[in-house]
C-alpha cells in the first residue's frame, strides 16, 4: 500500500512553503526565492523493509549536494499518541510511533497528530532559509556645516 505522501505532507503536515512539489514520497520545496537552496522532506525507513519511525530532511544544493541532513522521530513530537494510546502500544513495543507500508485499513499514517512535526520544520527551515531582512529606512543625510563666505577653512 502506498504511503499517500501527497495527504500526509497535505492533511498532516500543511506545512507553509508556498512553493514545494511532492514527488513520490518526497516533498521537495523552496522556502526562499532568491538561493539555490532546497529542502527535501520523506519518511525515514527503519531497518525494517516499508516501515517509517520519522522524516528526513535534507537542505540540497544544486553543486554541492546535501549540506545537512536532519532525522525527526515521530516519538520525539508525538505525532502519533493518540493513536498508540488507543492501540494500548507503549515505547519500547512493536508497532509504537511508526507506519508501515503493509498497513492494510486506510492511509499508514492514519490517527496522526503533525503539530509537534509541523513545528520542528518550520525551526529547521527558518535555520537555513531565514526570512528577508525587513527593509531599512534610510538614514537621514548627515548635518553639515553651511561654510561662511570670506572664512577660512580653519573657522569653518
Amino acid at each position: 500500500m502506498a504511503l499517500h505522501a501527497q495527504q500526509f505532507f497535505d492533511d498532516v503536515l500543511e506545512l507553509p512553503f508556498h512553493q514545494h512539489a511532492i514527488v513520490g514520497n518526497a516533498l521537495y520545496a523552496a522556502p526562499q526565492p532568491d538561493t539555490p537552496l532546497r529542502l527535501r522532506i520523506d519518511f525515514a525507513p527503519t531497518i525494517r523493509r516499508d516501515e517509517y519511525d520519522g522524516l528526513r530532511l535534507r537542505v540540497v544544493h544544486p553543486d554541492q549536494g546535501v549540506l545537512d541532513t536532519a532525522i525527526l522521530r515521530f516519538a520525539d513530537h508525538g505525532t502519533f499518541e493518540r493513536r498508540d494510546a488507543a492501540r494500548g502500544l507503549s515505547a519500547g513495543r512493536d508497532g509504537y510511533a511508526v507506519i508501515r507500508d503493509w498497513h492494510s485499513s486506510g492511509p499508514a499514517w492514519h490517527g496522526a497528530d503533525g503539530t509537534g512535526l509541523r513545528t520542528a520544520i518550520e525551526q529547521y527551515a527558518h535555520l537555513w532559509f531565514p526570512p528577508p531582512k525587513a527593509s531599512q529606512p534610510a538614514l537621514p543625510p548627515v548635518a553639515r556645516p553651511t561654510p561662511i563666505a570670506g572664512a577660512s577653512p580653519r573657522t569653518r
